[in-house]
């Protein structure tokens, strides 16, 4: 793999953290710089550490985590999402808000838009990736650009909640937004591999 593929690549895995950032600073709606480097360095770490995690059990477990990976993203964003969704329904003195900035909800959103890296680290290895220095490269530079593109996509969708979300019901609008890439990610694993 060239290292302008590895680019494409480590992109192409930072969308979902990009459109999760997105909904995220929908909902903080103000530049919060410790939880907003705290959510782009777990994306990050989460994005680097899952395609060698995929690449260590490439030989003896990679076709199940192939048939599996996309039913755990689906489900975990599903059930985050809804939650905002029902959240935003309830009574302002009923809710629990969905807290971007809370560790346990930072924590499921990177390891639900990093399951699909684990195949790509299984990729690796099939591309002929045979010791761990050949992947630090690439998994660093897959870290790098989903740390940057989350703080890109929290930047934004912070200008968003200040403008047109500010009269959409924000947590609505993540919780939409996280369902849908739980169905994309579901649709591609289904349908178009």
């Amino acid at each position: 793999m060239s290292t302008i593929e590895v680019w494409l690549v480590a992109l192409s895995l930072a969308m979902d953290c990009f459109a999760v950032s997105i909904a995220s600073g929908i909902i903080l709606k103000q530049v919060k710089l410790k939880p907003m480097l705290l959510m782009a360095f777990c994306f990050g770490l989460f994005q680097a550490l899952m395609p060698l995690v995929g690449w260590i059990v490439t030989n003896s477990f990679s076709h199940l985590i192939e048939q599996i990976d996309h039913w755990i993203a689906f489900g975990i964003l599903t059930f985050l999402g809804g939650q905002m969704i029902v959240e935003s329904f309830k009574e302002e003195e009923d809710k629990h808000n969905f807290d971007p900035t809370c560790i346990k909800v930072i924590l499921g959103l990177a390891v639900a838009t990093s399951i699909d890296a684990l195949v790509i680290g299984a990729t690796f290895a099939f591309l002929g990736y045979d010791h761990v220095s050949t992947i630090i490269s690439p998994i660093g530079i897959i870290g790098l650009v989903s740390f940057i593109m989350s703080i890109v996509g929290l930047l934004i969708g912070i200008g968003f909640g200040n403008g047109i979300a500010r009269k959409l019901k924000a947590e609505r609008l993540g919780g939409i937004v996280l369902v849908a890439i739980g169905i994309k990610i579901l649709i591609e694993h289904l349908f178009f591999q």
